[in-house]
């Protein structure tokens, strides 16, 4: 293998075809973005944030009923700090919590316990949001509540599953030559989830780790992988072929697949996990959550996010639209493409 230097080199005086690679992970946005590894790539490389951060592709319903069950005298909506401002149809739960709804913020799922405990006539609801990655940690939740009988804890879930987006985008033709694969999903599922895509689509997936160098690594391997079926795993330290068995048997015992809306994207068959039906006591109403509004109706999100617009061709990226005051889901979340562009000034346009 080259090392650094030569990768660089490489990357950097790339002549060949012009390729578009896709990175479907919220963390690797961030990376790419922070370490500049734009400006290091040749013209003739491009690449495109695709849908990986999880605030992004929740629905304005799911925000909606997050709302609805926070504004219940008896109920108390738990969640992340980046769901509080992600848009519903008309306002954020964090606009809503200044309206008087109930609304908590926590930095791990297993804080919901303790608020649950000190106020044993409230029901607490937590936002369930997230991708194979987080899938384990509230499987193991879902357990602690069914072995301590906590009956004043439910979950609303938006769970996502990384294969089927990329099966969708893939077979509307988007111009995709590689993918720069989860590293994080790719420790629970195993490297070889990615393969039959590659092997229909005939195109590579480089697995990859979030330091810039593992980044700059796979993308070297992506390209002289180039049009050629394959998965290559440039993650070795914590992903294997198999993945965590011990996590998806934890996952399957309580979680069902199902088809699930995308935000900007619609409903992608196969694509979300639920709670089991026999597990129905623990669900806040998790089913039917299939309508996506826009607030601003100029918003692009679901251009930038299938990789058909870039962030700052959107008419609101920079000016309504911006941290401070985001008009659409990816400039929520510091993984959301829309957000690491601005606070990055990203120039590879």
């Amino acid at each position: 293998m080259m090392d650094r230097t030569d990768i660089i080199r490489y990357l950097q005086s790339y002549d060949g075809p012009e390729v578009s690679i896709m990175e479907v992970c919220g963390s690797h946005t961030g990376a790419i973005s922070k370490s500049g590894i734009p400006s290091l790539l040749s013209d003739k490389i491009h690449l495109i944030s695709g849908p990986g951060c999880p605030v992004c592709v929740t629905p304005s319903s799911y925000v909606d009923r997050l709302i609805e069950l926070s504004m219940r005298k008896d109920t108390c909506v738990v969640t992340f700090g980046d769901m509080l401002r992600i848009p519903g149809s008309t306002v954020s739960l964090a606009q809503a919590k200044g309206q008087g709804a109930h609304v908590e913020m926590v930095y791990s799922p297993f804080d919901i316990l303790k608020l649950a405990a000190k106020a044993p006539q409230t029901t607490f609801v937590f936002a369930a949001v997230g991708f194979e990655t987080t899938m384990p940690v509230y499987a193991l939740l879902m357990q602690t509540l069914e072995q301590e009988s906590v009956s004043n804890v439910k979950l609303l879930t938006a769970l996502k599953t990384m294969p089927p987006v990329i099966d969708t985008l893939c077979a509307q033709q988007a111009k995709i030559d590689g993918f720069l694969a989860p590293g994080h999903v790719a420790v629970v599922t195993g490297y070889k989830v990615f393969d039959p895509l590659a092997q229909t689509y005939k195109i590579p997936f480089g697995v990859a780790g979030f330091q810039a160098s593992q980044i700059l690594v796979a993308l070297y391997g992506i390209l002289h992988a180039y049009h050629q079926p394959k998965v290559m795993n440039f993650y070795p330290e914590v992903v294997t072929e198999a993945g965590n068995e011990k996590a998806q048997e934890l996952i399957d015992r309580y979680f069902e697949p199902v088809d699930a809306v995308w935000r900007g994207m619609g409903i992608i068959c196969g694509s979300g996990r639920q709670l089991r039906n026999q597990y129905s006591a623990f669900d806040a109403g998790s089913a039917n959550l299939n309508e996506d509004h826009k607030m601003n109706q100029k918003c692009c999100c679901d251009k930038v996010l299938t990789g058909k617009m870039r962030p700052y061709q959107c008419p609101l990226y920079g000016k309504a639209c911006t941290p401070l005051q985001p008009q659409g889901a990816c400039m929520v979340s510091e993984e959301g493409n829309c957000h690491s562009y601005f606070i990055n000034q990203r120039n590879d346009r």
